[in-house]
């Protein structure tokens, strides 16, 4: 990876899971630029233009799905890279995510520092 500071955009509706990402990623050099649900997070990613989006799915605002469809029907921010970070884990939703959907990975909440670390620095390069 180069030298370049990453900008992750982490879109999620506790802001405690936003400070635990944060946390985590910005010992590695990353800046974790937190949205408080769907529709701020929709709303900063134009402007942002982050590197990568971590995208909680089940938000109360604004689906994590929605908000995907946005970022990919967007040719501005079509290329952005996006991780799923939820809760729900179940192996449907994980293929429909990886293989319809098409993002870039999938994280299960809970999650150890090192799944989160590995899933952001394979889709980062």
């Amino acid at each position: 990876m180069s030298n370049e500071i990453k900008h992750i955009l982490c879109i999620e509706d506790e802001p405690d899971m936003i400070e635990l990402i944060r946390l985590i990623l910005s010992r590695h050099g990353f800046e974790v630029i937190g949205a408080n649900g769907g529709v701020e997070g929709a709303r900063m990613i134009p402007e942002v233009m982050p590197d990568l989006v971590l995208l909680d799915i089940m938000m109360p605002d604004l689906d994590g799905w929605e908000v995907y469809q946005q970022i990919k029907a967007n040719d501005k921010t079509k290329d952005i890279p996006v991780i799923v970070v939820t809760a729900k884990a179940q192996n449907i939703d994980k293929v429909l995510g990886l293989h319809i959907a098409k993002v870039d990975d999938y994280i299960a909440k809970p999650f150890t520092p090192d799944e989160l670390l590995a899933s952001v620095q394979k889709v980062l390069g």
